[in-house]
């Protein structure tokens, strides 16, 4: 007679969390708030051999990318759980940040790869509302205060400001991608640029490691019996019942203006 015992001889694991949509401060997005106890289930339930992310993001907040990245660095120190990242249709600038915290990374032929860099993006009313007679009122304490209001004209000033907060953020960018892909990166200036390269150039540049999908990749590594488990961040109730209609709406419209400028 024989006996089966539950903790031996059990099947491989690899637990997946999905990273879907732009990295927000809003609550709407991806930030590292929603997903610290996603992330910290998929690094510990079940001991798995391997946490894969699968990233589907345009990018977003600098802050937020870094903070959600470090914690998937210190999470796989801590557990001893390699990380392997799954690019689907993008992972460009944030996006790409998220990527790097893997220990490989793999992508679609056609995935959109890369867009290392830092934009500022907005408008300027102040013509506007001198034509219907809109008077502006500001009242400050301090001289920076007002700078860039997009209702008063555009300063050379602010204009410098603002691009040295940018050089800044970028030069902090590439220094993560660097540390985590130095060794495979080619020695192109133009990865660094804000460029975006498809599949099998993205693999060329280094910025990827191979082209291959979660499942085939997985079950190459750990065997056809390979289970996989999948987390992410649990809706509410009202949320489930269209309490939160409005706000869905509104992130659906987010994501879909960055999707965007990737043609998608």
């Amino acid at each position: 007679m024989k006996i089966k015992l539950p903790f031996l001889n059990r099947d491989p694991v690899v637990n997946v969390v999905r990273l879907q949509g732009a990295i927000s401060t809003s609550g709407r997005g991806l930030d590292d708030a929603s997903l610290a106890p996603v992330l910290q289930k998929a690094f510990t339930k079940g001991k798995p051999k391997a946490v894969a992310l699968q990233i589907n993001c345009p990018g977003g907040s600098p802050v937020q990318s870094s903070l959600i990245a470090a914690r998937i660095r210190r999470l796989s120190q801590e557990t001893n759980v390699p990380v392997i990242a799954f690019v689907e249709d993008v992972a460009a600038s944030g996006g790409y940040w998220l990527a790097c915290a893997a220990d490989e990374i793999y992508a679609d032929v056609g995935s959109l790869v890369g867009s290392i860099g830092v934009i500022s993006a907005g408008f300027g009313f102040h013509e506007l509302i001198d034509r219907y007679g809109v008077e502006r009122r500001v009242h400050t304490a301090g001289t920076s205060k007002s700078m860039l209001d997009p209702f008063r004209p555009q300063k050379a000033e602010d204009v410098q400001k603002l691009e040295g907060w940018l050089t800044d953020l970028h030069e902090i960018f590439i220094a993560y991608v660097k540390s985590r892909r130095e060794a495979h990166l080619d020695d192109d200036p133009a990865i660094f640029s804000g460029e975006v390269w498809i599949g099998q150039k993205a693999q060329a540049k280094g910025l990827i490691d191979d082209i291959g999908h979660l499942i085939p990749v997985m079950k190459a590594v750990h065997g056809d019996k390979v289970k996989f488990r999948r987390f992410g961040p649990k809706k509410s109730l009202l949320s489930r019942f269209g309490a939160r209609v409005m706000g869905e709406a509104i992130g659906t419209v987010e994501d879909r203006s960055a999707f965007a400028r990737f043609g998608l």
